[in-house]
C-alpha cells in the first residue's frame, strides 16, 4: 500500500514534533480537553500533544508502520492515546456516532479525491458531537509547486465542502511545517463546528 511505504521512510510532514498551529490552538483555549480523534495521525505527534493537555484521545491512520511507530512512542513519553489502523472513508464502522468533541485533520483533507470529499466531510460530521468542533490545517492555494499532491485548496473550496454540514467559525491563513521548507509552507486551518 502507498501509505505504509512512504512510512518505510521519513515523510516531509513527519516533522518529529506536533504542528504549530495546532499547538496554538491548545495555547488560545480554543482545543480543550475532551474525546478527541486525530484522523490520519501518522507517527502520532498531534494525537500526543492532545492526551498531554488532558483529552482523551483516539488516533487513526491507514499506515500499519505509522500506527506502530505512534504506538511506541507513546509508551516511551508515557501517554495514553488509542492509536488504531483504519481508513477514515470507513469510520462509521468504526467509531459510534456523536462519539467525539473534537476532530482534528493534519494534511489528510489535501489528499483526499473529490470524489471522496463528500463522504470524507459525512463521516466527520457523523463522528463529532452536537456543537463538536473540527480543525483542518491543509496546504493552501498560495502555496507554490507543481506537484499533484499534496493538493493546495482555496478558502472557497474548503467552504463549499464544509458548509453544508458545518458552520465555519474561520479559516485562516497558517504555516504547515514541514522538514521541506521548515516553518515556510503556506497553509489554511479551518475551524469549524458540527451544526
Amino acid at each position: 500500500m502507498f501509505w505504509d511505504e512512504v512510512y518505510k521512510g521519513t515523510p516531509p510532514w513527519d516533522i518529529d514534533h506536533p504542528q504549530p498551529a495546532f499547538q496554538a490552538l491548545i495555547e488560545s483555549g480554543e482545543i480543550r480537553p475532551g474525546r478527541a480523534l486525530d484522523i490520519g495521525c501518522g507517527r502520532g505527534e498531534n494525537a500526543i500533544m492532545l492526551a498531554k493537555n488532558g483529552c482523551d484521545v483516539t488516533g487513526i491512520d491507514l499506515a500499519k508502520d505509522a500506527i506502530s511507530d505512534a504506538k511506541a512512542k507513546a509508551i516511551e513519553r508515557h501517554v495514553k492515546v488509542n492509536f488504531i489502523v483504519g481508513n477514515v472513508l470507513e469510520m462509521d464502522q468504526l467509531f459510534t456516532e456523536d462519539e467525539f468533541d473534537i476532530v482534528i485533520d493534519s494534511g489528510l483533507f489535501h489528499v483526499i479525491t473529490d470524489e471522496e470529499r463528500l463522504l470524507f466531510t459525512r463521516h466527520v460530521h457523523k463522528v463529532l458531537k452536537e456543537g463538536g468542533k473540527y480543525f483542518m490545517l491543509c496546504f493552501s492555494d498560495k502555496e507554490p509547486g507543481e506537484y499533484e499532491l499534496p493538493r493546495r485548496a482555496s478558502k472557497a473550496e474548503i467552504e463549499s465542502t464544509f458548509s453544508p454540514l458545518f458552520n465555519i467559525i474561520y479559516i485562516k491563513d497558517v504555516i504547515f511545517d514541514s522538514l521541506l521548507n521548515p516553518g515556510r509552507r503556506q497553509a489554511y486551518l479551518l475551524s469549524a463546528t458540527k451544526s
